[in-house]
């Protein structure tokens, strides 16, 4: 794989992500899922761009820490979002 399809990647998970939020119901649960998954589920993907124009090895190397924290958040709060049901479309959950 190469740095582009990375970040092509990272980026149609963001994009994705969106549209989870979009679909979350507007409740108290919701618009907290909703604020908590767009930092985490967008973060990855623009600290990935960041870790591009590292500094140095050890810089790059945290920035790409930083993004795997935010993916592992990402993935517990679509757990959450999941088992709660505050979905509309169960495929996008699936999916991303």
């Amino acid at each position: 794989m190469d740095k582009f399809e990375l970040e092509n990647r990272l980026v149609d998970f963001s994009v994705l992500t969106i549209d989870i939020i979009n679909e979350l119901p507007d409740t108290k649960a919701g618009n907290h899922l909703a604020g908590q998954l767009i930092r985490c589920g967008t973060s990855p993907a623009l600290n990935y761009g960041e870790a591009q124009s590292g500094e140095s090895r050890k810089d790059f190397i945290h920035k790409i820490k930083i993004a795997l924290k935010e993916l592992r958040e990402t993935f517990i709060c679509l757990k959450i979002i999941n088992k709660a049901m505050l979905y509309k479309t169960k495929s996008k959950i699936e999916n991303l």
